[in-house]
């Protein structure tokens, strides 16, 4: 079984149990300003919750993959876009375990540090003295509001990555937010809250200093850095869209004690919601407790063996993927019950129904996941590999 820094972890969920009310009660705020208030941003980044993935060793507090999840479930069942922010910033801030120290340094020296990127678009980085000249686009960049620096991934001019392919050399690129160009594209409904703008930049100079080499072994020792940025985006945006179902059937529960369909009994008296509530609620169980199970066998290796076994690796592929599409079922089930009052932006489920909806389009819900799960299962070698 994982063993957790109990103190530490203890400390990391009190602190985030505290604000979850306010997370809560700006809400509206959140989704109509389409970003995390900067006020709220700040009680985070100075309670730690934005280097929680970053190496004790440059200022970070390098919490189990366990326990982050924890606080991940918490923050989505108060609203998917804080969390989805909360998760991705966290992601990108295991780069500081990869990259050489004096960068690290530099972006963490700031307490209130918080990294932003998205997919690459057609981005290439010319070498010239003493850097790059970078120019692309990079859309889907969560927290881009309130990010401190832009994550740009590219592909090296002119060079051949060390893998053995003919693959071009990929790097990290660190910018200083206010140096890249932010594009308003985030016309959306669900997640409306993680402001997911793109950024441009065209012949921006980069300093060598400010990147490193994608693909090479970690520098920090920690068993976090053992996990590839695919399978802790996975899990945490599997565990946002599994807290925000949660909280769906949490919030159907509390409303049918009062409601009354017109003309009807009780909503609660209702066979049909008993039915259709005890099935929500096995659904989600189960979802849940593959993912749990999925992720405290890989930290397990992670602790024990220093090595992440492929087969457990396709195994948090699978159960991330499923849960993604399980919370969508879930929802699905709470808005049907939820009546003609589910259409209204002021009510929860609706939020919640188009936050799930919005995960499962994302990368990370693709059906073709249970694709790759199948064919390894099989014994073939998988077309992606995403894990």
């Amino acid at each position: 079984m994982v063993k957790l820094e109990a103190k530490q972890d203890s400390q990391f969920l009190d602190f985030t149990t505290s604000i979850v009310p306010e997370i809560k009660n700006r809400v509206s705020e959140i989704t109509d300003s389409r970003q995390i208030p900067i006020d709220l941003i700040h009680k985070m980044a100075d309670g730690g919750l934005f280097r929680l993935y970053v190496p004790k060793s440059v200022g970070g507090h390098e919490v189990s993959f366990v326990e982050f999840l924890k606080l991940v479930s918490l923050i989505a069942q108060a609203d998917a876009s804080v969390a989805w922010c909360f998760n991705q910033n966290n992601v990108l801030a295991t780069t500081s375990g990869f990259m050489h120290k004096s960068l690290a340094e530099k972006i963490w020296s700031d307490p209130r540090a918080i990294l932003s990127n998205g997919p690459p678009i057609s981005p290439n980085a010319i070498p010239v003295e003493g850097g790059y000249n970078l120019s692309g686009r990079w859309n889907f960049s969560s927290g881009s509001r309130h990010a401190t620096w832009a994550l740009a991934i590219a592909p090296i001019s002119g060079r051949i990555g060390s893998n053995g392919s003919d693959s071009k050399e990929m790097r990290d690129m660190f910018i200083p937010n206010n140096e890249v160009d932010w594009v308003d594209t985030w016309d959306v409904n669900g997640l409306r809250g993680t402001g997911s703008f793109s950024f441009t930049v065209n012949d921006k100079f980069v300093p060598e200093e400010n990147t490193y080499v994608l693909g090479g072994p970690p520098v920090a020792e920690g068993p976090l850095y053992l996990f590839s940025r695919t399978l802790l985006f996975c899990a945490g945006f599997a565990t946002t869209a599994l807290g925000a179902a949660r909280s769906s059937i949490d919030s159907l529960i509390g409303d049918t004690s009062s409601r009354t369909p017109q003309d009807q009994n009780k909503l609660s008296l209702q066979p049909f919601t008993h039915r259709e509530l005890g099935q929500a609620e096995a659904i989600w169980r189960s979802a849940n407790s593959y993912l749990n199970e999925a992720v405290e066998e890989l930290w397990d290796q992670a602790i024990n063996d220093r090595k992440l076994q492929e087969k457990s690796r396709v195994n948090l592929r699978l159960a991330s993927t499923h849960s993604i599409r399980e919370a969508v079922r879930v929802t699905d089930i709470i808005y049907n019950l939820s009546g003609s009052t589910a259409i209204f932006e002021s009510t929860p489920i609706q939020r919640k129904s188009q936050d799930v909806r919005a995960i499962s389009q994302q990368i990370q819900g693709r059906m073709a996941h249970y694709d790759t799960a199948g064919q390894f299962f099989l014994g073939l070698e998988p077309e992606v590999k995403l894990y």
